[in-house]
C-alpha cells in the first residue's frame, strides 16, 4: 500500500459522508488564525498565493488512487491550512472533476473571496464551504484574527456577491464560540447578514475538538439550540459521520497521515484500529505518546494532533 503525500483518507465527514482530502498547502498556512482551529495556531500568516507543492506531483498522486480506489463520496479540498492560497487551485479543481465522477468540495475560510478575480477558479466546484464566524469587524479580529490586510467588510462583501453568481452550492458554516458570537444580539446580526446572502445550507458548529487556544469553550446547549433554531440551520453535532480510512499498510503511520490534516480523538483512533484488525493498541498509542504529537485532554477524552 502507498503512503500518500497530498491525498488523505477517506475521512469522516459530518456534513459529506466519506470524504476523500486533497491537502494543496503546508501545514499551519493561513490568512487567519482562528481561535477554534483543531489544527493549533497558524504558523505562517500570509495573503500571498503560492505553489508551495508541484500541481504535476498531486494530479499523478490523484489518479493513482483513482485508479482503484472508489471508496469515497467526495473529495474535498481542504489542507493543513487554508486551500485558497494555492496558486494553481483553480487547475486542480478543474483536473480533479475531469478524473471523477463524484462531487467535488472546497473548504475554506472565505477570505479572499474579496478577490473577484479568483471567481473563475471555482467554476467547476459541485460545493463550496465558506467560514462565517463574525457579525461584525470586532468579532472577525477577536474570532478569525486575520492577516492586517483582510478587512470583515471587505470579506463579507466578497461572499455576499459571489454567493449571487456561483452555479454550484454553497454550504455556509457558522462556529459559535461562547462568549465570542453567541449573545442573542450577534445572532440576531447574523439572521440580517444572511438575509442578503445566496446559500443552499447553513451549519452551526461550536468547538468540539481541542481548539488553539485553551480559553475557548462551547456556548451552552440552550443557546446553541436557539441559534439552529433561529437561523434555521442544521447543528453538526448532531450529523453522523462514518469511520476513518487510509491506504499506508503501516498502523501507525496511517495514523499520523490522517491526523497531519484532521485530530483523532482515543476511541476514533480505537475504532479506527480495530478495522484494520490491529491488535497491539498500546504499543501504537505508546507511540504516539512523543514530542511531535500532542495530546489534549478536552470533553472527557484524549485528542491527538501534529504539533
Amino acid at each position: 500500500m502507498k503512503n500518500y503525500k497530498y491525498i488523505y483518507g477517506p475521512v469522516p465527514s459530518r456534513r459529506m459522508g466519506l470524504s476523500l482530502g486533497i491537502s494543496p498547502i503546508p501545514k499551519k498556512t493561513c490568512n487567519y488564525s482562528c481561535i477554534y482551529c483543531q489544527l493549533g495556531r497558524t504558523d505562517k500568516m500570509t495573503v500571498e498565493r503560492e505553489d508551495f507543492f508541484s500541481l504535476e506531483a498531486i494530479k499523478k498522486e490523484f489518479i493513482d488512487y483513482n485508479k482503484e480506489n472508489n471508496n469515497y463520496d467526495v473529495v474535498t479540498l481542504v489542507g493543513e491550512g487554508e486551500p485558497t492560497l494555492y496558486k494553481s487551485l483553480g487547475e486542480l479543481i478543474s483536473f480533479v472533476k475531469s478524473q471523477t465522477n463524484k462531487p467535488v468540495a472546497l473548504i475554506t475560510n472565505g477570505a479572499l473571496l474579496k478577490e473577484k478575480e479568483i471567481w473563475k477558479e471555482f467554476k467547476d466546484l459541485d460545493i463550496i464551504l465558506p467560514s462565517l464566524d463574525a457579525s461584525e469587524q470586532d468579532e472577525f479580529r477577536l474570532i478569525n484574527r486575520p492577516h492586517p490586510s483582510i478587512k470583515y467588510k471587505d470579506f463579507l462583501e466578497g461572499l455576499t456577491e459571489f454567493s449571487k453568481i456561483f452555479n454550484g452550492e454553497i454550504w455556509l458554516e457558522i462556529m459559535l464560540v461562547k462568549d465570542y458570537n453567541d449573545s442573542s444580539h450577534s445572532i440576531m446580526k447574523f439572521k440580517s447578514i444572511l438575509s442578503k446572502i445566496s446559500y443552499d445550507r447553513l451549519f452551526v458548529n461550536s468547538p468540539v475538538r481541542p481548539p488553539a487556544e485553551d480559553f475557548v469553550k462551547e456556548p451552552d446547549k440552550n443557546t446553541l439550540n436557539y441559534a439552529v433554531e433561529f437561523l434555521e440551520a442544521t447543528p453538526i453535532n448532531l450529523l453522523v459521520s462514518e469511520g476513518f480510512s487510509s491506504l499506508e499498510s503501516d498502523d501507525y503511520e496511517s495514523i499520523i497521515n490522517i491526523i497531519k490534516r484532521h485530530p483523532m480523538n482515543q476511541y476514533e483512533i480505537k475504532s479506527f484500529l480495530e478495522n484494520r484488525n490491529c491488535k497491539n493498541y498500546s504499543e501504537i498509542f505508546k507511540k504516539l505518546d512523543n514530542n511531535n504529537i500532542e495530546k489534549i485532554y478536552y470533553k472527557g477524552y484524549n485528542t491527538y494532533r501534529i504539533k
